[in-house]
């Protein structure tokens, strides 16, 4: 034990721990010591092999990782298997950067295989450095193992879910408006479109009407989907006006929605109005009008019910309160088309270019068009306004590409058929924290449109979908759906080895299947990447492969994201697993927040605000950062990272390593090892047992705590246990009996005390701070390879003493109270008082401090202690009322009341009774009213007092008033001298680096003869407190002068000569 540093260094004890944990493969011992245990079923969402770890990832795979090593110490075998999310956008893109390539064109020139096998390289290469990452913050998972989402058994995975899914009927494809990323040219889901703010033209158009005089007017921001106008909505229960507004001495008719008429005239220039008609949103339906640009759009749909007014829900007073929709460019807008039976007309490419039903507007982008269409409507006479506006749109969320919105047939599982089946099944898993459970992801779920699983791309998990060559446009019932490696072997019209068979593009894409004289061609687009994660419940275990596993563990026990998953990963695990099994897949759900700057706002490159988990490790270590990180709430909250309390978390760390080395010296003295500790081998103080009761308390709070997953929770209590009551109180009340020299019971009482404590506050924190806590159990006892191969502790209800805790408790109040009545008094801790009072009418905090007098006495350094109800050396004086002697005595009020001021009340109170109180000035009585007088209740000389407040078992404030007598004898004053110049020469000893059972000897030279004769009364009890075998007028090894209390004191020290020590 000679080896522990004096300072807590993270970065040595990494250093070593990690060396330890690889030389005897601990992570595998701490896996077999629990092997045999009930099994514990973790699944890991699989972050994508795109990027780096950052502080969110850090933040997330430490948690993750504390979750597992508890559950393991708690008595588990915990499947801790890492996955990767390998497939994808995120992962294309990344690819397309590195060969410099803009869009889909440049891939298929440079050829589908050549880019997949780039794609392979680049997602393996990354998840090599992502395990790296994950492992230098002190992750252990089976790294060696992780399950793969590129992997075949993997992929078999979703073909076999997806063959489920089907074979319950869920499976449609069809023509949705979908969000479109132009420049990856494929769908993207709604929880892929990430929004900021852009500029946009804002236009007010004239929709002019086919068969009466007039316009309806609509506002866009989008004027480009104007082309693709096939009706406009009104709501049917709104008041809508015909309103004849002049402009130039023109007249128009206009119709618009009666909250918005001003504002839409004032946006005109019209001079003036007059408002013809009122008429509700449903006396407008079935009115025809003209396509404003049917000119230039001649493919524009004429079909019956096109060009017409209708009522929906999605309309609001906003604007002009009537709204141009395009089914073929809008979600809403393609529902209520559905509704009403008409054609979707969506002249846009996947490039985000118009087609040739455009007309005139054909090959051009559709933004890059904006300008021609408004400049069309213009010089038709059918624009009425336009300038800009600034509002949130959406962008694709790997290339920040603006999304267009398109009507294009894709495939769906339709979720909507089980929205029931999906809400009822989010109650069977239990979520942490539960409103995430009942209001956001049940919102979620209940506004889930069907699930797009189709993506136009090449890196992903092909659709194991097999279409007749002749009918590319099939029902559901007539496609055939392969799910397993197997299936497709015995299926294919060709040779296909079922272990060898690569299922990515473009292996899979030349399969055919013929049956029944029908063959079947695969369709060639590939899966939505959250396809993937959805099956990781069973992907993870091998299965449809390995049933055992399945059988055994599934569903998982516990899942742990951020909240952006519960439109992510929480929900298409949710929807997959009711789809395919009619289950939910996890019983458990931890949801935690977001890693922020410490303004609280997204990092980012662009706001130079990124704090790298390298740099934080760097700065303070990974144990302080994953301390920092664990005692934020994880229940949902985001976390603003502040770089202070980064530093108090290695700052409280640290007073943990002075704790744990505390001891050590004293051990090593007495040859006292404290892997053999036993509370049956000494004599147990009250403060030991106090202790020992406090240790059981925190214990079941973080049992509770840890029962939630509130890891913070667990985390917090433990670090304030250690840094309040064990060394703020436990350790200072202790260091005399570890300094005694001789043996005995009370020593080791309180070694086999702190032994234990140390023992089991180790093991609650090492899920949470591995490395220190290893380094700790090392030294102290090192029995097994790993403290995590030991049991988490556990209450043991012997030691707990929930009154005496109570008392303490009340003593600490009460102590905190002296402390303040001695600073006061002017008076240190170090020089004994010669009594010290409590005072209080609440009789449970009097028998408190009554039954703990001893310990209170020696913690305030009094030579006795008094328990009062009330304390009745009370010096009560005066404070005149100026407002009722004032009007009282007039012009003599000032000279009354300076009589008054500081008059003990006995002195004031008048011989003959007739009033309360009287003074008497140059010869004249002045009687005074009670209501003249107030009186503050005072100490007297060489008393202060300080209050204490403390809660009662209901809660309740209650509490009282210490009073410290500060006065001074020459007994107390030889102590206090004597106890100041011990501390100089304790302080001196560590400057010469002295053993602690090292002894010296002593020059002390006082400037005071008064205070010279002091320090000789109390040499014994110098030369006991600081190991000095003489004093010596010689002793110079380190010499210096001190001022003690004004007096200056000139020490010398110098080591024994080395026979003498020996002697």
């Amino acid at each position: 034990m000679d080896d522990v540093s004096d300072q807590y260094a993270p970065e040595d004890v990494e250093a070593s721990v990690n060396a330890y944990w690889d030389e005897h493969d601990a992570y595998e011992a701490a896996k077999e010591a629990h092997a045999d245990d009930p099994p514990f079923f973790f699944v890991d969402g699989p972050p994508y092999t795109s990027g780096q770890m950052h502080l969110g990832t850090a933040w997330n795979k430490t948690l993750k990782d504390a979750i597992i090593r508890y559950k393991r110490m708690a008595g588990y075998d915990v499947t801790d298997r890492p996955g990767y999310d390998m497939h994808g956008l995120p992962i294309e893109v990344k690819v397309e950067e590195e060969l410099g390539f803009d869009s889909k064109k440049d891939i298929e020139e440079y050829g589908m295989e050549a880019f997949i096998e780039e794609c392979k390289s680049f997602a393996e290469r990354n998840r090599e450095k992502m395990d790296e990452d994950f492992e230098s913050i002190g992750a252990w998972m089976d790294w060696d193992d992780p399950y793969r989402t590129v992997s075949p058994e993997y992929m078999e995975a979703t073909w076999w879910a997806f063959k489920r899914v089907h074979e319950n009927g869920l499976v449609e494809r069809g023509k949705r408006a979908i969000n479109q990323c132009p420049r990856c040219e494929t769908a993207i889901a709604d929880n892929e479109v990430e929004y900021h703010e852009i500029e946009s033209p804002s236009i007010y158009v004239r929709f002019p009407l086919s068969d009466r005089e007039g316009s309806l007017v609509v506002w866009t921001t989008t004027p480009w989907t104007i082309p693709a106008n096939e009706f406009v909505a009104v709501d049917a229960e709104m008041t809508y006006q015909a309103v004849d507004a002049t402009r130039d001495g023109e007249t128009d008719r206009l119709y618009v929605a009666e909250p918005c008429a001003e504002d839409v005239l004032r946006e005109g220039r019209y001079d003036d109005y007059e408002v013809a008609e009122e008429l509700s949103g449903a006396d407008l339906v079935g009115w025809a009008y003209d396509h404003p640009l049917a000119d230039e759009v001649p493919d524009n749909p004429d079909a019956e019910g096109t060009g017409q007014v209708y009522a929906a829900d999605y309309v609001e007073a906003d604007r002009t309160g009537l709204v141009h929709s395009a089914p073929g460019h809008g979600e809403v807008d393609f529902e209520r088309g559905r509704e009403l039976g008409l054609p979707v007309f969506s002249p846009v490419a996947g490039d985000g270019t118009f087609t040739d039903e455009a007309g005139a507007y054909a090959g051009r982008f559709v933004r890059d068009a904006n300008d021609d269409i408004v400049a069309d409507l213009d010089a038709k006479g059918y624009l009425l306004a336009s300038g800009t506006t600034t509002h949130r749109y959406g962008q694709c969320w790997r290339c920040d590409t603006d999304i267009v919105y398109l009507a294009t047939d894709q495939w769906f599982i339709t979720v909507t058929d089980i929205k029931n089946e999906l809400l009822e099944n989010i109650e069977d898993s239990e979520w942490h924290p539960e409103w995430a459970r009942d209001n956001r992801f049940r919102n979620f779920v209940e506004d889930a449109p069907d699930w797009n699983v189709s993506r136009q791309r090449y890196w992903g998990i092909p659709l194991p979908i097999w279409v007749p060559e002749d009918d590319p446009d099939p029902d559901a019932e007539d496609i055939l759906v392969v799910g397993t490696r197997e299936e497709l072997a015995e299926r294919a019209d060709g040779d296909v080895d079922p272990d060898s068979v690569d299922l990515h593009r473009p292996s899979v894409d030349p399969i055919t299947i013929t049956e029944d004289g029908v063959t079947y061609e695969r369709v060639p687009d590939v899966f939505d990447v959250w396809i993937d994660s959805s099956v990781a419940t069973w992907g993870t275990l091998g299965y449809p492969g390995n049933e055992d596993a399945f059988d055994e563990l599934w569903p998982a026990d516990l899942i742990v994201e951020a909240h952006d998953q519960t439109r992510g990963w929480f929900w298409s695990q949710l929807g997959m697993g009711t789809a395919a099994l009619g289950e939910i897949p996890y019983d458990e759900v931890v949801m935690h927040g977001f890693a922020n700057d410490s303004d609280g706002r997204k990092m980012s490159k662009s706001l130079g605000n990124i704090v790298t988990p390298e740099e934080a490790i760097d700065r303070y270590g990974r144990d302080p950062l994953r301390a920092y990180l664990m005692s934020h709430d994880q229940h949902g909250a985001d976390l603003s990272f502040e770089w202070e309390g980064l530093a108090e978390t290695q700052s409280t760390l640290n007073i943990f390593w002075n704790v744990f080395r505390f001891p050590l010296q004293y051990m090593d003295l007495d040859d006292y090892d404290p892997a053999d500790a036993s509370l049956d081998d000494g004599e147990l103080t009250v403060v030991d047992e106090w202790v020992l009761s406090r240790l059981q308390s925190v214990k079941a709070e973080v049992d509770a705590a840890w029962d939630e997953y509130a890891v913070h929770d667990a985390c917090n209590a433990v670090l304030e246990f250690v840094t309040e009551d064990v060394s703020r109180f436990y350790v200072k009340a202790i260091r005399e009996r570890m300094w005694e020299e001789a043996d005995s019971a009370s020593k080791r009482g309180a070694y086999a005390t702190l032994a234990t404590v140390l023992d089991e506050t180790i093991r609650l924190l090492a899920p949470v701070t591995p490395y220190i806590t290893e380094e700790m159990y090392r030294t102290l006892d090192g029995g097994a390879t790993t403290v995590h191969q030991l049991d988490y502790p556990t209450v043991d209800e012997a030691h707990h003493d929930p009154e005496l805790e109570r008392n303490v408790a009340v003593l600490r109040a009460v102590e905190e109270a002296a402390a303040n009545a001695r600073q006061q008094g002017g008076r240190k801790l170090r020089w004994p008082v010669p009594r010290v009072l409590v005072e209080s009418d609440d009789e449970e905090v009097r028998e408190a401090v009554d039954s703990l007098a001893d310990l209170f006495g020696e913690r305030v350094n009094a030579r006795s202690v008094a328990v009062v109800e009330s304390f009745d050396e009370l010096v009560e004086r005066a404070e005149p009322e100026m407002g009722v002697i004032g009007p009282a005595f007039g012009g003599d009020a000032q000279e009354v009341m300076a009589a008054v001021e500081d008059r003990r009340r006995e002195d004031l109170t008048a011989d003959d009774g007739e009033t309360p109180y009287a003074v008497t000035l140059d010869g004249e009585r002045y009687d005074l009213t009670a209501e003249m007088v107030s009186f503050r209740a005072e100490p007297p000389a060489d008393v202060a007092g300080a209050d204490f407040e403390v809660s009662d078992d209901d809660g309740d404030r209650t509490g009282g008033t210490v009073y410290v007598d500060t006065s001074l004898t020459d007994d107390i004053e030889a102590e206090g001298y004597a106890r100041d110049v011990v501390r100089r020469i304790q302080e001196m000893r560590k400057r010469l680096e002295l053993d602690v059972d090292e002894r010296i000897r002593t020059r002390i030279d006082v400037a005071d003869d008064r205070v010279a004769a002091f320090v000789d009364e109390r040499r014994d009890l110098i030369a006991e407190e600081t190991r000095t075998a003489e004093f010596d007028a010689d002793a110079d090894d380190l010499t210096e002068e001190w001022d003690v209390e004004g007096v200056a004191v000139t020490i010398g020290i110098e080591r024994l000569e080395a026979e003498q020590r020996a002697a």
